[in-house]
Formats: structure tokens, C-alpha cells, sequence
């Protein structure tokens, strides 16, 4: 993987912008992606990606290619390739880095301002299935969310939107809550608990920092929810699932979920 550009700031106008969680390297999805967004929102640019992002930001670029999305933003997950994306990181602390012509991936934390609104992002996780790969090729610890990031993303302040890849402790979303609950893969004891604590540091910003809305993946489950205090939760699906994509208005900081339906007949007109 190759850097071609970092920058410090990131400002944007977009006014609505596209939103996916998890893609995990799957190119069918993308295509499907770049059939549905032109006919469901002509005017959107820009996407949020939620994280186990693991594309090939060439063939992202080959097929996006003559539609109108010219930006990607990624905040990262687990299933990454960190052993490339780290040294990346590392070259310019604090800067995103563009991987390809529409592809950059966030470093922890990042803060842009999309459409007037400040926004912070939070890459980072705990995988509950790390002791099913192997070290250094399906997981490396560089994934995890570290007391530094934790405190420079509180040190910046206030923000209208979060968006992570982990989900935080005591979320409103009853169908993270049921999964969390029922550990339905069967994860062992040990992982489990590294996940309880990642996603206390993920709730230990959002409390600090008080985004209206916090966006996240990895859960592979659809949901939203708002706690008492009316802060919101929004999590997203997995590639190929129901609330895998969304639009998010940044002068409301609402979310258009579309159906699985109407993204096929977007893709598949006439069928």
C-alpha cells in the first residue's frame, strides 16, 4: 500500500454524504455500491466507511470510476492489513493518509468538519475471534484503541458527530445489546473481555466528547436507538445486509436508511 498524500485538515461542504459499515474486502459489494449510489443520490460524493474497510484501493478506484463518488473516508477497524497500514500512519502522526485517488484512511483520532458540522473519528477494536487467526497475518495488535488515542480524542473537544468502529459500552441499540448478550459465534471468555474494555474506551470519548450522533460497524447488526439524555446511536450493517448503507443529511444529522429492495431495483433496474 502506498501513500500519495497526507494531509492535517479536512474540511468538507458536503451537505449529505453516504455512510457503510463493515465491507471486509468485498469488491461485489462495491459494485453493487457504485450502481446503487448514482441512482439513489446523484448529488452525494463522499463516503463514510465504518471500518474492516481491507480493500484494494486500486481496484476502489477502477470502480468507482465514472460515477460521482470522488472521496472515501475510512475509519478503521480490525480486520485490517495493519502491517501495511501502520508504517503509513506512523510516517505523519495525526494526519490522514490517501491511499489511492479516492481512498483515505484516518489516523486515531481524527477531526474534519463536514458540512459545518465538527466531526471526530475513532478507529480502533478488539477482535473477539483474534485467538481463530494468526498473529501478523489475519490479526495484529495494532488494531486495538490505546489509552494515547483515547486522550487526544477527549483533548479535542465537543463534536456534532462520532464515528467509530467499535461500538461503546452501555449502547441504547437493542440489537447490539442482544448480541453482546447471547455471544451467539460462541467467543471465548478471554477476547470477550478485551472486547467489554475497548468498547469502555470507545464510551469513555462519547461521554467526554457528546457527538448528537455516533455512527458505527462491526456489530453486523442494524439499529438506532437514543439514550435518555438524547444522544444517538446508529449501527450498521455488514456488506450485502439490510443498514450496510445509509444517507446522512449533516444540517439534521439524520440518517435515510434505504431497503434492501430499493438498493436492487437502484442496481438492477427492470428485474
Amino acid at each position: 500500500m502506498e501513500a500519495f498524500e497526507y494531509t492535517d485538515r479536512i474540511v468538507l461542504d458536503d451537505q449529505r454524504v453516504a455512510v457503510c459499515g463493515d465491507w471486509h474486502g468485498n469488491v461485489g459489494w462495491l459494485r453493487t455500491l457504485a450502481k446503487v449510489l448514482p441512482a439513489l443520490a446523484p448529488e452525494v460524493t463522499t463516503i463514510l466507511q465504518l471500518g474492516d474497510w481491507w480493500m484494494d484501493p486500486s481496484v476502489t478506484d477502477e470502480v468507482f470510476a465514472g460515477t460521482s463518488i470522488t472521496r472515501i473516508y475510512v475509519t478503521l477497524g480490525n480486520h485490517e492489513p495493519w502491517s501495511e497500514i501502520t508504517p503509513l500512519l506512523e510516517r505523519r502522526p495525526g494526519a490522514a493518509v490517501r491511499v489511492s485517488a479516492t481512498t483515505w484512511l484516518l489516523p486515531r483520532p481524527a477531526r474534519l468538519t463536514i458540512g459545518g458540522r465538527s466531526v471526530i473519528s475513532l478507529g480502533g477494536v478488539a477482535s473477539v475471534d483474534r485467538l481463530w487467526r494468526i498473529s501478523g497475518a489475519g490479526w495484529w495488535p495494532d488494531e486495538a484503541i490505546a489509552d494515547d488515542h483515547v486522550a487526544k480524542a477527549i483533548e479535542g473537544g465537543v463534536a456534532d458527530l462520532m464515528m467509530t468502529h467499535e461500538s461503546p459500552a452501555r449502547t441504547p441499540v437493542r440489537a447490539v445489546r442482544e448480541v453482546l448478550r447471547t455471544n451467539p459465534m460462541g467467543f471465548p471468555e478471554e477476547t470477550l473481555a478485551e472486547s467489554q474494555e475497548s468498547r469502555a474506551r470507545v464510551a469513555k470519548v462519547w461521554d467526554a466528547v457528546q457527538p448528537e450522533l455516533l455512527m458505527h460497524g462491526h456489530m453486523h447488526v442494524a439499529g438506532g436507538r437514543a439514550k435518555k439524555d438524547g444522544r444517538r446511536v446508529a449501527s450498521f450493517g455488514r456488506d450485502t445486509m439490510q443498514g450496510g448503507l445509509a444517507f446522512l443529511d449533516l444540517s439534521t444529522l439524520r440518517l435515510e436508511v434505504p431497503t434492501v429492495q430499493q438498493m436492487r431495483a437502484a442496481a438492477f433496474p427492470g428485474e
